[in-house]
C-alpha cells in the first residue's frame, strides 16, 4: 500500500534540563515531571533512580552498580496529512540509550517504553464518554480504536521508523488494578517471574488494534508485575541489557506515578489484584499531581477532536476504509 502520510520525528534529550515542547501533552510521564518549582530537582532524582535501578539488574562484571548510565530521548512525531506542511503531533515515545563506563562505548537500548497520544486521549476521554453518556450500561462506539491503530501500524511501516530504529517498540505500562494476575511457573533472568490475567483489558485490546501483543512480568526485587507491549518475541529479540533499560526507566516512571502499585511495601502474591488505594506503600522523592493529569486529558482528547479529527474527518475515514 502506497502510504499518503508523512511522519516527522525530532528527538529531545531527557535531563534534568528538559523543558516540554508546546506540542507535548502535559500529562505525559516525563512532561509532568518538568514542571514547576522542583522540576531539576524531580528530574535529577528520577534519572538517579533509573541508573540505580539498571546497574541493580546489569550486576554482572559490575562490581560497584555503577557500570552503566542511560541517556533517554523523547522521540515526538507529527503525522503530516496532506503533505502540505501543516503538522500535527501524532505520538511521543522514549528512547534509550546505554553508556557502559567499561568500555566507553555507547549501546543502542530500546524503542517505546513510555507511550503518548493525543488520539488515544480523543478516544478514551471525548469519543467514550459522549458514547456513553445518558446510557444505563456501558459499552463501547463502533470501530473503537481503529483509526488510532491503522495509523501507529503506518508509522511503525514507514521508512521514517525504519531509518531510525533498528527494532520494533516495546511499550512498558502499569497492570489494570481491576484485573486479577496469577503467578506462573515461567521465569526470565532480566525479566522476572511471568503473571498472567484472569481476563483481557481494554488497554490490552486497545494496543492488540496497534498490533500489540502483551505479557504481564514481575523483574527481580520488583513488588508487582509491569506489562509489556510487543511485537514478535520478547524474550529473543531483545538483549538482556536492551530490557533493562526499559525495566529501569519505566518501572522508576511507575514508582513515582503509582507508588501504592509499584513502591508497595510487599511483594505481589501468587493471586494479585493491584490497589491504588493501597495505604501499606512509600513516596518518592519527586513531585508528581495525579489529579491534575486526570482532568488535563479530556482538554486534551478535545484539542485532537479540533485540530485533527474534524479538520481531518473525511480524509481519515477514506484512508481507514482502505487501509489494508
Amino acid at each position: 500500500m502506497s502510504n499518503d502520510f508523512t511522519y516527522i520525528i525530532t528527538s529531545t534529550p531527557f535531563d534534568e534540563n528538559y523543558q516540554p515542547a508546546d506540542s507535548t501533552r502535559i500529562t505525559t510521564n516525563f512532561a509532568n515531571l518538568a514542571r514547576g518549582e522542583s522540576s531539576r530537582e524531580n528530574l535529577r532524582n528520577t534519572l538517579r533512580m533509573v541508573d540505580g535501578r539498571f546497574n541493580g539488574l546489569a550486576n554482572w562484571d559490575n562490581p560497584k552498580a555503577d557500570r552503566y548510565s542511560l541517556e533517554l530521548q523523547i522521540i515526538s512525531v507529527d503525522i503530516d496529512i496532506k503533505g502540505n506542511g501543516e503538522r500535527f503531533p501524532c505520538i511521543e515515545i522514549l528512547k534509550t540509550n546505554i553508556i557502559d563506563h567499561k568500555t566507553g562505548k555507547r549501546i543502542e537500548g530500546i524503542a517505546g517504553n513510555n507511550f503518548s497520544s493525543y488520539v488515544r486521549d480523543y478516544d478514551f476521554s471525548v469519543l467514550l464518554l459522549d458514547h456513553n453518556k445518558g446510557q444505563s450500561s456501558f459499552s463501547f462506539p463502533d470501530n473503537f480504536g481503529d483509526l488510532h491503530g491503522k495509523l501507529f501500524k503506518d508509522f511503525l511501516n514507514s521508512d521514517t521508523y525504519k531509518a531510525n530504529f533498528r527494532k520494533p517498540p516495546v511499550i512498558c505500562l502499569s497492570v489494570s488494578n481491576n484485573k486479577i494476575y496469577h503467578r506462573t511457573g515461567n521465569q526470565h533472568p532480566v525479566l522476572g517471574v511471568e503473571y498472567q490475567p484472569n481476563e483481557s483489558s481494554l488497554t490490552e485490546q486497545y494496543f492488540k488494534k496497534m498490533g500489540f501483543e502483551v505479557r504481564y512480568f514481575m523483574p527481580p526485587n520488583s513488588v508487582a508485575p509491569l506489562a509489556f507491549y510487543f511485537f514478535g518475541d520478547l524474550l529473543s529479540d531483545y538483549t538482556n541489557i536492551e530490557l533493562i533499560s526499559t525495566i529501569s526507566t519505566m518501572e522508576t516512571f511507575q514508582k513515582i506515578y503509582r507508588p501504592e502499585i509499584y513502591n508497595a511495601n510487599a511483594i505481589a502474591g501468587n493471586h494479585y489484584q493491584p490497589n491504588l488505594k493501597h495505604p501499606d506503600h512509600s513516596l518518592t522523592q519527586v513531585v508528581y499531581d495525579r489529579e491534575e493529569r486526570s482532568q488535563l486529558a479530556i482538554k486534551q482528547g478535545k484539542f485532537a477532536e479540533e485540530h485533527f479529527i474534524k479538520p481531518y474527518q473525511s480524509v481519515l475515514d477514506q484512508w481507514s476504509r482502505n487501509y489494508a
